[in-house]
């Protein structure tokens, strides 16, 4: 199938404290076209949070436990780990993951594929277009990158650096240093451990510039969550989004002693309110092996600099769907409710559209343009992409509209 990534537009800031011979499982045997319409689609999971209550209340949809067959399955990494490679799946069967989704999870192996698209863009298009790419801070996997880490600490005296573990989150292991000294203790860690092949080698983590002037809202610092929706990848071709337009005027902010969530449609209002219209780009490598049996619900965190610079820090291939508050709860509920449909089981849509509830088509086998027709891709001159992100989210009227507008089609050609 050709590349595809959705953006979803109603996202949210966060403000923080300072096959060989196996055995075979099969589901979704039933012997129906890809696309034929399903009035029953049986599904799987066994987060029991926000999207529980999604998949329950979907109209046709059954919910499977124990070892029945399904036809949608949102598992968790540790079932995909184990069990992808040797299970049989029809067709029409789609899971929440890639397999090897960890291309862009993993902390180091998304700054090498990052670096490598760099590189790429640069022998391609020329060292102009690659210097877009300047979106995550300068980064190096340790230990394997010691050396090269320690030859650009000694160019910028001074300056903060964050080690970060390359395979844990919600901030574990996570520590800020200024001196070579204050990391010597953990190097000789990894020398004993490098020396010891009997024992457990030392965990890598990756050595990353820490942003010093983050942009700040009420005296906290904040990261932006934007959840992407990939339904299939091209190893060959990069997905650019350009953030647009910015609204008037500004919302007060919910800045209690715990912090709080905002929606972006707020925060695009208090940027607007304070700095006018603001465009920023980001970029979006693909490396993912694409199956058309797989999806991926990707949770961007990016950091906004004093500057209005965005800085790409991680990719989460399991984005948290608990809420924290009902504002957060209904966020997520659309969401979920939302890549349902574009995942499409039901095989209702035609193919051909570039919104869906709170999604924006932002990649088909190259970028959407928000006007019909050819887009002008020389140099991406007047080339708006299809992305409305924090923008009035229309959403329940967008989505009458499509179904209707589908249903309409559906009777006129039967």
């Amino acid at each position: 199938s050709e590349p595809a990534a959705w953006m979803c537009r109603t996202s949210y800031i966060t403000f923080l404290f300072s096959l060989q011979n196996q055995n075979y499982k099969g589901h979704g045997l039933s012997k129906g076209k890809e696309r034929e319409q399903r009035a029953s689609i049986r599904f799987k999971t066994t987060l029991m949070n926000t999207l529980m209550d999604v998949l329950r209340h979907r109209p046709g949809w059954v919910e499977v436990k124990d070892e029945g067959d399904w036809d949608f399955y949102w598992c968790d990494i540790s079932w995909l780990r184990e069990n992808f490679d040797h299970t049989y799946m029809d067709e029409h069967v789609r899971i929440s993951h890639f397999r090897n989704h960890y291309e862009l999870t993993r902390k180091n192996y998304m700054v090498k594929n990052l670096k490598r698209f760099r590189k790429q863009l640069e022998r391609e298009a020329g060292k102009l277009e690659a210097a877009k790419c300047d979106f995550f801070p300068k980064t190096f996997e340790m230990p394997c990158e010691y050396h090269l880490f320690v030859e650009e600490f000694r160019k910028n005296p001074g300056i903060t650096w964050i080690m970060k573990p390359v395979a844990r989150s919600q901030g574990k292991g996570i520590f800020l240093f200024r001196r070579l000294k204050d990391i010597m203790d953990w190097r000789k860690d990894a020398r004993s451990s490098d020396d010891q092949k009997d024992e457990i080698p030392v965990e890598n983590y990756v050595a990353q510039r820490y942003i010093e002037n983050p942009y700040l809202i009420g005296g906290r610092k904040f990261d932006l969550r934007v959840y992407v929706l990939v339904m299939s990848v091209s190893r060959s071709r990069p997905a650019r989004s350009q953030l647009t337009e910015a609204p008037s005027p500004p919302l007060p902010g919910c800045l209690g002693p715990q912090g709080c969530k905002w929606m972006i449609q707020r925060f695009r209002q208090y940027l607007a309110s304070k700095h006018g219209p603001e465009a920023v780009e980001t970029l979006v490598q693909k490396v993912i092996i694409s199956d058309k049996h797989c999806f991926e619900l990707y949770g961007y965190d990016i950091l906004i600099d004093q500057d209005l610079k965005p800085w790409l820090l991680e990719v989460n291939a399991s984005p948290s769907l608990t809420a924290s508050s009902q504002e957060d709860y209904e966020l997520k509920t659309c969401l979920l409710e939302d890549t349902l449909h574009v995942v499409d089981m039901e095989a209702r849509l035609t193919g051909r559209e570039k919104r869906v509830g709170g999604f924006d088509l932002m990649w088909n086998d190259g970028p959407v343009s928000r006007e019909e027709g050819a887009p002008d891709l020389s140099g991406m001159g007047n080339f708006v992409t299809n992305t409305h992100l924090g923008c009035v989210n229309d959403r329940k009227k967008q989505l009458r509209q499509l179904f209707r507008s589908l249903q309409s089609q559906k009777k006129a050609s039967s």
